[in-house]
């Protein structure tokens, strides 16, 4: 299946299922790992003996298996997952090719968890207990506050997908894949693939969000505003907002998230869309812009299905809508040839100044790319 070596150990004396640990005997455990061929290593925080608590002391815990890694000499993809404990946003940079962010996720999009005590709406946001059973929406919101941290190479971990576990709706699953792809998380599948569910196929695999998380920008998008709305959810909760970002070639992404409790049509003005170059007095926002949804192509239950059966016929990117090969083209080429599977659904345009109107359902989302009519992709220095 072409699937990758993953590996778990922790940075303590102890797994988080108790067994034995790596804390002390790095060079010993990356040696042996890096022997079995092993591609990716997941690196826990559980039985730390008491080193947490600043970020010297964690980073001197983490940094001690990022050098044993490195002195092996494989190319071994180093994924920190200390919770978001310490800020690891401020330094793992340094070290690793991504950082856990937060408290663990589970497969709940709204639900408030006592053990998750922490939401992203603390004053100076650093969670002193990130804890786990953490919703999509929880990880979101803390998420916003540090956007600015991710880089190529090293990014922000938001925790595995949970699409095709069965705990969300399919609306819900689509606001859990577009964020995560959309601030640049790893994406990494959460559920059993031998029991993949077509539907759950046609999210992970949409080429058109995917070619988002790909971008080459490697930047995160950021939450532009959030408002909070009176028609709340079976757990109290009810919000809606508007998260944006700017690709390579300078493409926008859009995304209208509506976690209130009915459907309801949003909108997001240019001004919007374009505050960080000046809002209203931008000259992006004085362009006209064609509009792609990049969902509108996602595959069919029957189309997924026959994936899953090994029956589906063989990808002509150039011709494909809803399926893409990135072995024979990469999503940054396929991006410069403006391939429909890759760009979305265009769905009509928006005049200078104006503003982008979706039907969002309840704990649901709108992703848009859009682009500037005429100007074909491009890079940022072309422009």
């Amino acid at each position: 299946m072409g699937l990758k070596f993953g590996m778990y150990s922790s940075a303590g004396y102890l797994t988080c299922g108790r067994f034995t640990a790596s804390l002390g005997k790095e060079q010993q455990d990356a040696d042996t790992f890096a022997s079995w061929g092993v591609d990716y290593l997941k690196y826990d925080n559980c039985y730390s003996g008491g080193q947490a608590g600043t970020a010297m002391l964690t980073y001197n815990r983490y940094n001690a298996m990022s050098e044993a890694l490195n002195k092996t000499g494989r190319p071994i993809l180093y994924s920190l997952c200390n919770w978001g404990e310490d800020g690891p946003w401020n330094w793992a940079q340094t070290m690793s090719n991504s950082w856990r962010m937060s408290g663990d996720v589970y497969d709940f999009f709204s639900r408030p968890d006592v053990r998750c005590p922490c939401n992203g709406d603390e004053e100076g946001y650093l969670c002193a207990l990130p804890g786990f059973h953490c919703s999509i929406l929880n990880i979101m919101n803390k998420m916003a506050r540090i956007v600015s941290k991710s880089q190529s190479g090293a990014f922000n971990d938001l925790d595995m997908l949970e699409v095709g576990n069965g705990g969300m709706t399919d609306d819900e699953y689509k606001v859990h894949m577009s964020i995560w792809a959309m601030v640049s998380s790893p994406l990494i599948i959460g559920t059993d693939i031998r029991k993949l569910p077509a539907s759950a196929l046609s999210i992970y695999s949409n080429p058109a969000v995917l070619a988002v998380n790909q971008d080459p920008s490697a930047n995160a998008g950021n939450r532009v505003w959030r408002y909070m709305v009176p028609d709340v959810d079976e757990y109290g909760q009810g919000e809606i907002n508007l998260w944006t970002r700017t690709l390579n070639n300078s493409d926008q992404i859009i995304a209208l998230v509506n976690a209130g409790n009915q459907n309801r049509t949003m909108n997001a003005t240019l001004a919007d869309i374009f505050l960080d170059n000046g809002g209203a007095n931008s000259k992006e926002a004085m362009m006209n812009y064609d509009i792609y949804d990049l969902w509108g192509y996602r595959m069919d239950d029957a189309m997924a299905t026959n994936v899953l059966n090994g029956t589906a016929p063989t990808i002509d990117n150039m011709n494909s809508t809803a399926r893409w090969n990135t072995s024979e083209t990469s999503y940054a080429d396929g991006i410069m040839m403006n391939a429909t599977a890759l760009m979305g659904k265009k769905i009509g345009s928006i005049e200078a100044m104006g503003t982008v109107m979706a039907e969002v359902p309840r704990h649901g989302v709108a992703l848009y790319r859009i682009r500037a009519s005429g100007m074909g992709s491009m890079a940022k220095d072309e422009l």
